[in-house]
């Protein structure tokens, strides 16, 4: 299985005191523009997805949406989890997986989640990657259950964004 890990796009500051609560954080115009272009980016590397995950904090939901569109994805089969939650194990998203009859996936979420996601995945003991915002993984899983798995590649949003140029 092909798991695709993309952290959420810039959003709002939460210090910002005109800034909704931390799940209602929309992301910013500049991030909504950024993320279009690393999803254009992505299409050009990979296919489409039999499944897409996200976690359901706004800007994690908003930057999933983006792919799909950019991806032909139906944004009615973007599925909510809160297995990508910032606070969730990393094992509530194996078990998710484990689940799904799915060639390849792209979960949508946040850091230091999705770090912890890879680290625990490669059979690390502690995170050694720090997903930028936008930024995408991939893991290649020999086995979800239990997870091992091989980091196939970590691109940050720049080198995506020039892929898509």
């Amino acid at each position: 299985m092909l798991v695709y890990l993309v952290r959420h796009g810039i959003a709002a500051e939460k210090t910002d005191p005109s800034s909704p609560s931390d799940r209602m954080r929309p992301l910013t115009p500049r991030g909504v523009a950024k993320t279009n272009e690393v999803a254009r980016g992505l299409a050009k590397l990979t296919e489409r997805p039999s499944v897409m995950m996200t976690s359901p904090l706004l800007r994690a939901v908003e930057t999933a949406e983006i792919f799909c569109e950019v991806l032909n994805f139906p944004v009615t089969r973007l599925r909510q989890t809160d297995s990508l939650l910032p606070e969730s194990k990393p094992a509530l998203l194996f078990g998710e997986l484990a689940k799904l009859r799915a060639h390849a996936v792209i979960c949508f979420g946040h850091a230091p989640h999705l770090d912890a996601v890879i680290a625990a995945a490669t059979g690390r003991g502690a995170a050694f990657t720090r997903l930028k915002k936008a930024g995408v993984a991939l893991l290649e899983f020999e086995s979800v259950d239990p997870p091992r798995a091989l980091l196939g590649f970590l691109y940050t949003p720049k080198i995506l964004r020039k892929v898509a140029r």
